[in-house]
This record gives C-alpha cells, structure tokens and sequence, in this order.
C-alpha cells in the first residue's frame, strides 16, 4: 500500500510490473529545432539539452547496455528506455524507427520518449503505436506553464494550444502521457500552478514530471540571473507550490518527479544548494503535518 501524500512513479511501477523497474536515461544524439533555427532556445535549457552527460562515443546500444548491466548487479531486471536529451522526436520518421528500435533490447518493458509539444506529428504518433505491441509505450511533453506570457518569458517557441492538440491526439491512441511543468517559474503565479495541474486532470494526462528551476551556465537564464533581472523564488515558495500543485491534481495522476536534477557540473543555482533527497523528504513532511495530499483539491 502506498503511505506517501501522493501517487509515486516507484509504487506504481512495483504493482504493475511486479517488481522494482528502473529508467534508463538515453542521449540519442537529437537536437531541437528551437535552438538551431535561430530562436535561441528556451533560456533555461542548458548545453546537454537534459541536465545529463554520458561518454559521447557510446552508441545508443552500448549506453543501454552499460547502464543495463551495472543495474542488474543491483538486482534490477525490468528497465524504461528513456529518450531524454532535446527533442526525441525531431528526426525522419524512418530515422525515428531505427533509433527506437535499438533502444528496445532485453527486459525494457517500457519505450519511453521526451519531446516538445508541436514535434507531436500524426506520423509520430502512427510509430509509437507500431511499438505499443512490443512494449509499453510513454509520451513526455513538456508543457512547463500554462501562462502564456510565461511561455514567451522563457522562449519556449510553443502555445498551450500546441500542448493541448498534441495530448488530445495522442490519448485518442492510448498512448500513455506524462507532462512536465515547472513550477517555480518567476513569472508565474501560484495560481498559474494550480490551473496547470487542474489542465492536467480535465486532459486525463497519465503522469507528471514537477520540476524545480536551476540556473545553467552558459544560458541566457544564467546571463539574467546575474544581471539581477531575474530572482529565484525561496525554498518554502517552492515547497508550497509543489503542495498545491499536487492538491489540484487529480489523485491517479502518477507523480515521476517532483524535483530536478541539475546538471552535473555548471550549476549557478540548484536546488537551494540542497540534495534532491533532502527536498523529497521536505515535500512529503510539510504535506503530512500539514495534512495535505494529492486530489484533494483537485475538481
């Protein structure tokens, strides 16, 4: 039985799967047509389009099995191909396949892709159904803020309507969706927070990935956090958003994250200086002497 305030990603894939699964993190080489078609990007996302670094002379396959035999001395033996750096659907859809399909060797039971909201082609879509009778099938989007003058604040290149469209299209297939959304944003407000999760719910959306803000080096977010043009929120503003955001969410809305990882290495801000652990163990502590949990305000 789960005794947390909220509905976690480890729990879910326990009862599901019948034992521990682990996400394996993949950079398949793709890039962002935000950042190479002159728009520059949104100012938050760092160098490695992920917050991750691996060996760049590792294939696809070799990253999988590198990471793959390390876990299993771990007892680990069910595994998530997660496409994770840039925009994992930003190729031909032949390119795509071949991609895809290397990912999916022994014991991955889930295909697992990351990707902006307007990448979300039918012809996309048309593919992870092709896989869906192999192995289960995850569609991350990233919609961040519900706000639109948030959405241009950071250079995002999309709309909510971009979000909207693709999350409709693909749960007409069944595809399972997680979204991601950021919810310590400066220029949003804390109800912007709870109408996201609310968003969330009405879309039926499967699973939420709750990220903290870090600031980068080398982004243009690092060159306006310098500058003094832009301030990050405190820790209890933060702690107090991740709670109302999951008290607006529906309670079967599974919870994949509630904290970032900032990149190894050339972080100006992080997590309040702070482990991810440590903010976990704070976020489900206020929600339990508070008495607050997920769905309980949710419509």
């Amino acid at each position: 039985m789960n005794r947390k305030p909220y509905n976690d990603l480890k729990t879910h894939l326990k009862l599901k799967y019948g034992e521990p699964v682990h996400r394996v993190p993949i950079d398949a080489g793709f890039s962002c047509p935000h950042k190479i078609r002159g728009a520059g990007g949104c100012i938050h996302c760092d160098p490695s389009g992920s917050g991750f670094s691996i060996d760049p002379k590792l294939s696809l396959r070799e990253q999988m099995e590198q990471r793959i035999s390390t876990l299993r001395k771990k007892g680990i033996h069910k595994f998530i191909a997660y496409f994770q750096a840039n925009s994992n659907t930003f190729a031909p859809i032949e390119s795509l396949r071949s991609i895809y399909r290397d990912a999916i060797i022994d014991d991955v039971v889930v295909l697992d892709i990351s990707t902006r909201p307007d990448l979300v082609s039918d012809e996309v879509l048309d593919l992870l159904e092709e896989f869906r009778g192999e192995v289960d099938v995850i569609l991350e989007l990233g919609l961040q803020s519900i706000n639109p003058n948030t959405l241009k604040a950071i250079n995002r290149g999309h709309t909510l309507s971009h979000f909207i469209d693709s999350s409709l299209r693909a749960k007409k297939r069944g595809i399972e969706l997680v979204a991601h959304v950021i919810v310590n944003l400066p220029w949003d407000t804390e109800e912007d927070v709870s109408e996201a999760a609310r968003l969330i719910s009405v879309l039926r959306i499967d699973g939420v990935k709750v990220h903290s803000l870090y600031v980068a080096e080398g982004t243009e977010l690092a060159r306006q956090y310098l500058a003094g043009e832009v301030t990050i929120g405190t820790l209890e503003q933060f702690l107090e958003r991740v709670v109302v955001f999951l008290e607006n969410l529906n309670s079967e809305v599974i919870v994949h994250r509630l904290v970032s990882d900032p990149p190894f290495k050339g972080t100006l801000f992080g997590n309040w200086g702070m482990s991810k652990i440590k903010l976990l163990n704070m976020i489900e502590r206020k929600m339990i002497i508070e008495g607050r949990s997920q769905g309980s305000k949710a419509l």
